[in-house]
């Protein structure tokens, strides 16, 4: 705003037609492409991220109507005061402008302190909502149609405008007469008298009160998105430490039994998916048993989040806990089918249970819906053949079948979930798993063997986490 200009300072020039209307045709241009980039990026209304740039469009688009209007202003001119019979009809608020443009939203109003006379113009009356007809209210009157508790901000303003020449630049609320509200945005200047003495105030003033609510928008739907952000990286924090808490305690390799010579040499891995906040239900487990034998499992929950690793914690406990108790790998699937359709939630999970009995090298294994063990002997893979087994919650009273196989000294076995490979079915993950036999027979560990598939399988893009675990018959 510049400075207080005097009474008989002659008005500046409008800007050339040209250059406004250069300027035009930018903001029209920018606002087709805002435009088609906002209609571009659909949204249901479910994910706050979406409504929150929803909003910023919105408000964007806002702007550059009003920075439009404001240039075809600046180009045309002030419109013409209405008058006379054409003017608006008594008794009743000034009719909106065409489209409702800018226009509708701008009034002007000057108010001479030497003759206490106020002149409004029409869009005044209108964002007022007020009857041309009344003659205008002085600055004496005007609070009276403010918001109670934004008057003393208007009257600072004014008095700083006339006492101490102070630009006028600031917003308040007005109740028009039909009680609705509106947000009004105020800027004007003193008028100085040749004596240097304050001789008028004019002032400009527009109606935001539709910039003001989508700017509300636009911070209601951030605050939310900030919300939402804090709640799922809280999700994530409680999911991991869930599933770290849960899965086994050991890493790197693992050599059962504890006492006696070693049947079995252990080695497991967890892939993440490529996306870090992603935190789904895999899990693996080597637990030595109190007869001896060896509890090898892997499996996985459905989905992704605290309310997946729960159900995993509790279903990997559950296998733990029948395990011990001598439950053998095909009635343990049929009672862990059995608690997962009690649960409150309902899920879907797939798993491989597998006893290894080292006084006679035999495991003994069942699945539900789940990839078999694949066994690699003397430079060559393959799936085992699978015993009957749906997914666990699938079906009510399913009943789960078993088989057994005898291994070797020298034998590897490999369980996996299913989220080695992203996009593509079982069997090009099987195929690939098997093509690594060759290195596996060079391998002198299980932990080496883990580290090959890390090599192969452990690359950008994996949408789902993964699990592994290999199990090297050493006696």
């Amino acid at each position: 705003m510049p400075s207080p200009v005097s009474a008989d300072r002659s008005a500046a020039q409008p800007p050339g037609r040209g250059s406004v209307e250069a300027l035009i045709t930018q903001a029209r241009r920018l606002k087709g492409d805002v435009d088609a980039v906002r209609r571009d990026t659909r949204s249901d209304g479910a994910d706050p991220e979406e409504r929150w740039q929803r909003a910023l469009y919105d408000l964007a688009l806002h702007q550059l109507d009003d920075l439009d209007a404001h240039l075809a202003q600046l180009r045309d001119g002030p419109a013409p005061a209405p008058a006379g019979p054409e003017g608006p009809p008594a008794g009743g608020p000034a009719p909106a402008a065409p489209g409702g443009s800018l226009l509708s939203r701008v009034g002007s109003a000057e108010w001479n302190l030497l003759t206490d006379e106020a002149t409004w113009s029409g869009e005044l009356y209108q964002i007022l909502g007020l009857d041309p007809a009344r003659p205008a209210l002085t600055l004496d009157e005007l609070p009276s149609l403010v918001l109670e508790e934004d008057r003393p901000r208007l009257t600072a303003m004014v008095t700083d405008c006339l006492v101490d020449a102070k630009p006028i630049d600031g917003e308040f609320r007005v109740v028009r007469p039909d009680a609705s509200l509106r947000t009004v945005h105020m800027m004007g200047e003193p008028v100085l008298g040749a004596d240097g003495g304050t001789t008028s105030m004019w002032a400009v003033l527009r109606d935001v009160s539709e910039l003001r609510r989508s700017q509300r928008t636009v911070c209601e739907t951030r605050d939310s998105l900030h919300r939402h952000r804090r709640k799922e990286q809280t999700e994530h924090r409680i999911a991991a430490e869930l599933q770290e808490a849960v899965l086994p305690p050991w890493r790197g390799s693992l050599r059962l039994p504890h006492q006696g010579p070693v049947a079995l040499d252990l080695a497991a891995h967890r892939l993440p998916a490529a996306t870090p906040t992603l935190i789904g239900g895999d899990w693996y487990d080597a637990l030595e048993l109190s007869d001896g034998q060896t509890l090898l499992t892997v499996g996985d929950l459905t989905g992704q989040g605290v309310s997946v690793a729960s159900g995993m914690a509790m279903l990997l406990g559950a296998v733990r806990g029948m395990a011990l108790a001598g439950t053998e790998p095909g009635q343990l699937l049929t009672l862990l089918n059995q608690l997962l359709d009690t649960t409150v939630q309902p899920a879907l999970g797939s798993a491989v249970c597998c006893r290894y009995r080292p006084e006679s090298r035999t495991l003994v294994w069942a699945q539900a819906g789940h990839p078999a063990p694949l066994l690699y002997r003397d430079g060559t893979g393959r799936p085992l053949n699978a015993p009957d087994g749906v997914l666990l919650g699938a079906s009510s009273g399913a009943v789960y079948g078993q088989s057994v196989v005898t291994l070797q000294p020298g034998d590897l076995l490999l369980l996996h979930t299913d989220g080695l490979m992203s996009g593509q079915g079982r069997t090009a993950a099987v195929d690939r798993l098997l093509d690594l036999a060759a290195r596996f027979g060079t391998a002198r560990t299980a932990q080496d063997c883990v580290r090959t598939i890390v090599e192969e399988f452990g690359g950008a893009g994996r949408e789902d986490d993964a699990c592994v675990l290999v199990a090297k018959v050493t006696a």
